[in-house]
């Protein structure tokens, strides 16, 4: 394995409940609650889960459009929580982000060309008429024409435009790539094309993705490592194909249990699904109201996340032994 590109250490963020014009706030939920991860130079990471799991929220954290209550992340061992205004210029050239809705993260306003050109023009790259030839040839790359240069968004399908934020994320020949939820907005068939040509830019310009999904077979298609969170909380992390052939997390079977599949090779997995994702309140292990392997200790103790076997980790009490 390569060098760690990120460290994401002991990252908390909490959200207050209710609150607002006359009114007390009634508690709060933890979104991201004490992740550690690692993102080696050159992988994709997957990062799944169900909706409302903190993905999105920890990918907001990394990107540095939150700040956590605790923890940090190292990026080329620099705290990216305590850079100065021009070290945080220069970690936004080199950690990009494509988002979940392609319509919503345009501006209306800008044709295609400018928007691709914008972070060229904001980073000083080149002159404005070379960073306007940059942006055409990363047009071509992504599979738009000159042609279309000139259009502004509700021109173009919702596969181009995804491929317009594609566009504009890789302007700046970033190192890390987040890409959250990027094809989860689009038809199927345009799904396979936007998830190919992430792979394809991948190996062309060397980059490094972390890419998160609620969808595993999204997920297994463009993954080296696969990261699995639950309630804010990392549960497991495995090699793709260990994952999918063996998973070690009650949770992960869950996942695989209610996934379609008809590959081969994937073992379809069995699971008993019950509650609804929601901690007790009790403390103890988070998953324990919808698990039919806890005992006495996941009703008391929170699992935490550590080594089994080779290259991969598991949080529960229970790990090898169900």
């Amino acid at each position: 394995m390569t060098k760690a590109l990120m460290n994401v250490e002991s990252v908390q963020k909490e959200f207050a409940l209710g609150g607002g014009f006359l009114q007390s706030r009634t508690g709060f939920v933890r979104a991201v609650d004490k992740v550690d991860l690692q993102i080696f130079e050159g992988e994709t990471l997957g990062l799944v889960g169900e909706s409302g799991c903190g993905k999105s929220t920890l990918a907001r954290i990394l990107m540095r459009l939150e700040d956590p209550d605790q923890g940090r992340v190292i990026f080329e061992n620099r705290n990216i929580f305590k850079l100065s205004s021009d070290e945080l210029k220069s970690y936004r050239r080199n950690v990009q982000m494509i988002f979940q809705d392609p319509y919503s993260s345009l501006n209306p306003r800008k044709t295609a060309l400018s928007m691709i050109a914008e972070p060229l023009d904001i980073h000083g790259v080149a002159s404005r008429a070379q960073n306007r030839e940059l942006a055409l040839q990363i047009m071509g790359k992504v599979g738009l024409t000159h042609e279309q240069a000139k259009r502004y968004p509700h021109e173009f399908s919702g596969g181009q435009r995804q491929r317009i934020g594609i566009a504009r994320a890789l302007a700046l020949n970033p190192r890390l790539v987040i890409a959250d939820e990027p094809v989860s907005a689009l038809d199927a068939s345009i799904q396979a094309q936007i998830l190919n040509l992430l792979k394809d830019l991948k190996n062309e310009f060397g980059l490094t993705y972390l890419f998160i999904s609620h969808d595993l077979n999204v997920i297994r298609h463009v993954s080296d490592r696969i990261a699995v969170m639950y309630l804010g909380r990392i549960v497991e992390v495995a090699q793709k194909n260990d994952l999918y052939l063996s998973p070690a997390h009650p949770y992960t079977r869950l996942l695989l249990a209610a996934m379609p599949t008809c590959l081969p090779g994937v073992k379809k997995q069995t699971a008993m699904i019950k509650g609804e994702a929601g901690g007790t309140g009790k403390g103890g292990c988070l998953f324990q109201n919808r698990c039919s392997y806890k005992i006495d200790k996941c009703l008391e103790h929170k699992p935490e996340l550590l080594p089994y076997g080779e290259n991969r980790w598991c949080a529960c009490h229970r790990t090898g032994k169900i």
